[in-house]
């Protein structure tokens, strides 16, 4: 049985850094393209970035560009996402997710995993103003 879980979310102020992890459990994280996902509040879903290349790659949209880093150790079948000078529309859930290749724009303006393999339970961010 797959799980991902995300493990690292909490309540910042605005221009914080925080830090979250997805440990899988049944899935080797270097197949395919790992990423994340987020959903803000009343919002749907969207994939934010995804790595490719076993993770030596990645790609980003751009509203989280330049701040926010995806990073795999695949000794340790964990990814994380480091997350610099937040912003208070960053807050939502973020969840991690495993599938076939890092797929961007399309007309969705996202980037993330494709198709869409596993996805975990999630982790709120919270970036207070």
């Amino acid at each position: 049985q797959v799980q991902l879980a995300e493990s690292g979310g909490e309540s910042v102020e605005t221009g914080g850094s925080l830090t979250l992890s997805c440990v899988a459990s049944g899935y080797d994280v270097s197949r395919g393209s790992m990423g994340w996902f987020r959903q803000l509040p009343g919002k749907a879903s969207e994939g934010i970035g995804c790595t490719y290349n076993s993770g030596i790659g990645t790609s980003y949209i751009d509203s989280v560009k330049g701040r926010f880093t995806i990073s795999q150790d695949n000794a340790k079948n964990t990814i994380y996402l480091q997350m610099n000078n937040l912003k208070p529309d960053d807050t939502a859930v973020y969840y991690c997710a495993a599938g076939q290749r890092c797929e961007c724009g399309g007309g969705t303006g996202q980037c993330k995993p494709t198709p869409l393999w596993h996805r975990g339970q999630g982790t709120q961010v919270t970036v207070s103003s």
